[in-house]
């Protein structure tokens, strides 16, 4: 088939054109020694619990490997009975019963996973459309109330962004392009089908898979959804002189595999990745939705009638990284999405998608003229959306009653995603760009704290080519005392007007300082929602500059005056 080289460079005015695309080269190599601790405290009215769990199991793709040793589900007290089973789409499945519970219930799971990503050049030359599927890919293109398949404004989507492919990559790489384009994470979405992140643009981890699995399957690509664990360990990745940090929260999540006649079943995380998922994830479950990957995890019970209540749930993860070898090395491409997109090389027919063009830069306003402004008018930007004030461990959870009475609780994917940040030897910064001029009063950041020890503040600073450079002032300086112990994260404010700052449009940065040992989490959104790729970095005791940036961005807010 003859290759499709075709670049079609966006050019406006001479504006620069960028695309986020990185090609990987390299490979993970990890044992994991994995333990997932349940605890159930039912209810006193409950006469049967009910506890089902999928069976973790060996896998292998072209680009992923996990496999499974030592595998070991323990439960305290024994139940009163236990069923193994397989379902329908091949999930090994655990059912415990106590009937009826006396007392907490425990269940232990522990396992070790080697696992490992591979990526090199992949080879494809499966058509567009697919033909010949085998019955068990074709039950993956069916439509449910998560993935409407059927609906028209999905299948127009799908055949305007499928028209010209000629291979199964192009059609496949196009639709991710739009999905990764078209979305930003949030942590907890009104809804989790296809048509809710299809019409507003955002949603978490099911929301990306939903929308990217009915537009595949609308194009006739087989998709099937994956429940599984992420586990938190961060890796790098090379890029040039830079090292790019990628981190997941630890906790559920939901991504996909899809179907190539000359492949077979090849995973992707529709959030930021094709044709890999990276070896921090444990495969657990498979569906057509995630209304039907409900197993693993699902808590059901019988109470007596004309009672209320539920059993009291608490969830546990550890995993600790016996050997981790991490090679990656990354190639930016000129074709892609404006945000980031991770995936090997691969030698197939497809066409490059454009480049986007880069926003001119914020027109700097002279000295003069900055001082002569009268800044009257409040105005507050930023990444501002975030669960505030939720406690995580009492919030992962969703309880419904069914028609024959059974009561169900079942896995919501809400995760913490919060990194660290007051560890010695690191600092971290977080960038923002000003359209206007501003008189700065404020910057908060969503944070939360674990002791009372030490001291916080902010230093403000020039952009210098993507990194902080000169310093322009330092906040007010916050002891933790002074903070509010609450659930979750909440905003903290810095506070800028001693200092007088007025500040010039452009781009600027803001790094956290800390003394005398404070425990703090600064909260994060998956991707870059507002900012830059770029804008969020960090620096340890041996650099010298800020070579170090990360995947995700900080959830901040500037806050001050503005001329009318």
């Amino acid at each position: 088939m003859r290759r499709i080289l075709a670049v079609i460079l966006l050019v406006l005015m001479a504006v620069p054109a960028f695309a986020e695309n990185y090609l990987l080269n390299g490979g993970q190599t990890s044992q994991i020694n994995y333990q997932m601790v349940q605890k159930v405290q039912p209810s006193s009215n409950t006469r049967k619990l009910i506890l089902s769990y999928v069976v973790p199991e060996s896998f292998d793709s072209p680009t992923y490997r996990q496999k499974i040793t030592e595998l070991d589900f323990s439960f305290s007290p024994l139940p009163s009975k236990r069923e193994d089973k397989t379902d329908h789409r091949g999930n090994k499945v655990i059912e415990a019963t106590w009937n009826p519970p006396l007392t907490a219930v425990t269940t232990t799971i522990s396992l070790t996973a080697m696992n490992s990503v591979k990526l090199q050049t992949l080879h494809t030359s499966a058509p567009f459309p697919p033909s010949g599927l085998p019955k068990q890919a074709l039950e993956y293109l069916k439509a449910t109330d998560q993935v409407p398949v059927n609906d028209e404004r999905i299948r127009d989507k799908a055949r305007e962004l499928t028209v010209s492919a000629k291979t199964q990559f192009d059609a496949v790489q196009k639709i991710l392009t739009w999905v990764v384009d078209h979305m930003h994470y949030v942590a907890i979405p009104q809804s989790y089908d296809a048509m809710y992140s299809f019409r507003n643009g955002k949603g978490n981890c099911q929301n990306y898979s939903h929308l990217t699995a009915s537009l595949m399957r609308a194009a006739g690509i087989p998709v099937r959804i994956v429940n599984g664990i992420t586990l938190k360990k961060p890796y790098d990745v090379k890029i040039g002189s830079t090292i790019l940090t990628l981190k997941m929260a630890q906790g559920r999540h939901s991504w996909i595999e899809v179907y190539f006649p000359d492949l077979g079943w090849v995973p992707f995380d529709p959030q930021s990745s094709e044709l890999f998922v990276s070896n921090r994830f444990i495969r657990v479950e498979v569906g057509l939705d995630n209304n039907e990957t409900e197993q693993d995890g699902l808590v059901r019970w019988f109470q007596v009638k004309g009672t209320s209540g539920r059993p009291r749930f608490d969830e546990d993860i550890n995993a600790g990284f016996v050997a981790d070898r991490v090679d990656f090395i990354a190639t930016k491409t000129d074709y892609g999405p404006r945000e980031m997109l991770l995936g090997p090389q691969v030698d197939a027919a497809f066409t490059k998608i454009s480049a986007v063009a880069l926003p001119l830069p914020p027109k700097e306003v002279p000295e003069e003229e900055l001082k002569s402004l009268r800044y009257s008018e409040p105005y507050v930007f930023g990444n501002l959306e975030f669960p505030e004030n939720v406690d995580f461990l009492s919030s992962r959870w969703s309880t419904r009653q069914d028609a024959d009475g059974t009561m169900k609780m079942q896995k919501n994917f809400l995760v913490e995603t919060a990194e660290y940040v007051t560890t010695r030897g690191q600092l971290y910064a977080q960038t923002f760009i000003l359209t206007k001029p501003m008189q700065l009063k404020k910057t908060g950041l969503a944070l939360h704290k674990f002791n009372d020890n030490g001291q916080l503040w902010l230093e403000l600073s020039k952009d210098d080519g993507g990194k902080p450079g000169n310093h322009i002032a330092t906040s007010d300086i916050i002891t933790l005392r002074e903070m509010k112990f609450v659930p979750g994260y909440s905003w903290v404010d810095f506070d800028f007007t001693g200092s007088s700052v007025i500040l010039s449009p452009g781009r600027y940065w803001v790094a956290l300082g800390f003394t005398d040992g404070p425990i703090v989490n600064w909260f994060f959104t998956y991707g870059k929602p507002v900012g830059p790729q770029d804008g969020t970095r960090y620096k340890t005791m041996f650099d010298e500059t800020w070579s170090r940036s990360l995947a995700y961005e900080f959830n901040y807010r500037v806050a001050g005056l503005v001329s009318k």
